[in-house]
């Protein structure tokens, strides 16, 4: 019996043993091609030598030195390499273990600027409903997945949640895109009227929505218009690249598409690509020289900051997503597989949107295509797809719950940006093929 204290408690999932490209193998020989990078995380595939050797060379030299006492010299370069590549004013890198890690300081470093700025009154965070920013207690509180928060919910802080800007499931007929961009928008300046700009610390936001919504993309002109907010009133932009930053979507930090720059990203999974656990959180210039010129120290910290071979392979994926202009193949590839996902399930009967950017691709599941309706919760849909294609030899990301929680399904899918034609044939088949066992 396994002393693993396993995600799910009744479940024995096969060891793996290899990873070949996009590919996995369990220890039975069986190959499951790696459609979702796990979470969309090994954006490299599961192989790659140049990342590899970079970790192994760093734990030769150095394998741990405490931030307290020492930097190192893979973490400035993975600093360096981030900033000169970052959108905006983004200028210093705090580099953590992971995406809760990274929003976690996020929201206090917000907390704490406003407080070294003489204004203590700002605390408050705005969110979005069926947002997901981590498992952490305040990562948690700022995530709008009520499913998620339900039994923590005495635990949680105080967030205030607003719509997500969903045009599938809340653009009006007749209401042009550019339109509900900005109707969408605006429920953040409302909310800020409500609660008291004097009180808003920072507003959270992924700029594509991951897991609990599917690859929701924002209509045009909603981040825009976001940001024209924010500067009004003086709040704080956050947003979450954890699972859409890095590459995946399309530029190598995802906000560059919507043409505007944050106050603060948070990025992770992508940026070690799974050869090591490891995030960051970026914050510009004028957030580091307040903390410098006042406290001097972000109360904030844990024992791996900035891990030297952490450190190591994130600066050898990023380097080898620039050197190997994988970006442009993301558009490529993502292009294809949006053709792929259209031609086989755009007419589908239970399919209601297929959508995304790059290599982050979602398709909403409906009961009525008409209608919208979803399909009752009780049937297990999502889970029974994910069984399904696993079976099949698919890693895939379907979720329940993308309409509030409790309502909906989707099929999130995220490869390496190493697929190939062929490899996203064989993603399409096999999903098309899960999915018509369990719908």
């Amino acid at each position: 019996m396994s002393h693993i204290f396993a995600r799910h408690c009744h479940a024995s999932p096969p060891t793996a043993v290899g990873g070949d490209g996009c590919y996995l193998m369990d220890s039975t020989g069986k190959r499951y091609l790696d459609g979702s990078g796990g979470a969309a995380v090994s954006c490299l595939g599961h192989s790659d030598p140049a990342v590899t050797e970079a970790v192994k060379s760093q734990m030769d030299s150095l394998a741990f030195a405490h931030t307290g006492f020492f930097t190192s010299e893979p973490a400035e370069r993975l600093a360096d390499l981030l900033i000169a590549n970052a959108p905006g004013d983004l200028d210093k890198v705090y580099l953590v273990s992971g995406g809760s890690e990274a929003t976690e300081a996020a929201i206090k470093l917000a907390r704490q600027y406003w407080v070294e700025k003489g204004e203590p009154k700002r605390s408050r965070l705005i969110a979005r409903k069926q947002s997901y920013h981590g498992n952490t207690i305040g990562a948690l509180s700022a995530g709008g997945n009520e499913w998620r928060r339900q039994q923590f919910g005495p635990l949680l802080l105080d967030v205030s949640h607003i719509d997500p800007c969903n045009a599938y499931r809340l653009q009006q007929d007749g209401e042009s895109a550019e339109d509900y961009g900005l109707r969408a928008a605006q429920a953040l300046e409302d909310e800020v009227l409500r609660l008291g700009p004097e009180t808003v610390m920072a507003f959270m936001a992924e700029p594509v929505v991951g897991a609990t919504a599917g690859a929701l993309t924002p209509a045009p002109g909603y981040f825009k218009r976001i940001r024209e907010i924010c500067d009004r009133y003086g709040v704080l932009l956050i947003l979450d690249e954890v699972m859409c930053g890095m590459g995946r979507t399309g530029s190598l930090f995802a906000c560059e598409q919507d043409g505007i720059a944050p106050d603060v990203v948070c990025i992770a999974k992508g940026l070690g690509a799974g050869y090591q656990p490891i995030g960051a959180m970026l914050c510009t210039s004028d957030i580091f020289s307040t903390i410098a010129d006042g406290s001097g120290f972000f109360q904030h910290g844990h024992t791996y900051l900035g891990h030297p071979a952490a450190a190591a392979a994130g600066h050898a994926v990023v380097s080898a997503i620039l050197d190997r202009d994988l970006v442009s193949r993301v558009n490529t590839q993502g292009d294809l597989l949006m053709q792929q996902l259209e031609q086989r399930f755009g007419q589908h009967p239970n399919v209601g949107d297929i959508r995304g950017r790059g290599l982050f691709r979602g398709i909403e599941l409906v009961a009525d295509r008409a209608t919208k309706d979803p399909f009752d919760p009780n049937r297990g849909v999502a889970a029974k797809i994910k069984k399904a294609a696993f079976e099949e030899g698919l890693i895939c990301y379907p979720m329940s719950g993308t309409i509030d929680g409790r309502r909906g399904d989707h099929v999130l899918l995220a490869p390496p940006f190493i697929i190939d034609d062929a490899q996203i044939d064989e993603l399409v088949d096999k999903l098309d093929r899960a999915i018509s066992k369990v719908i």
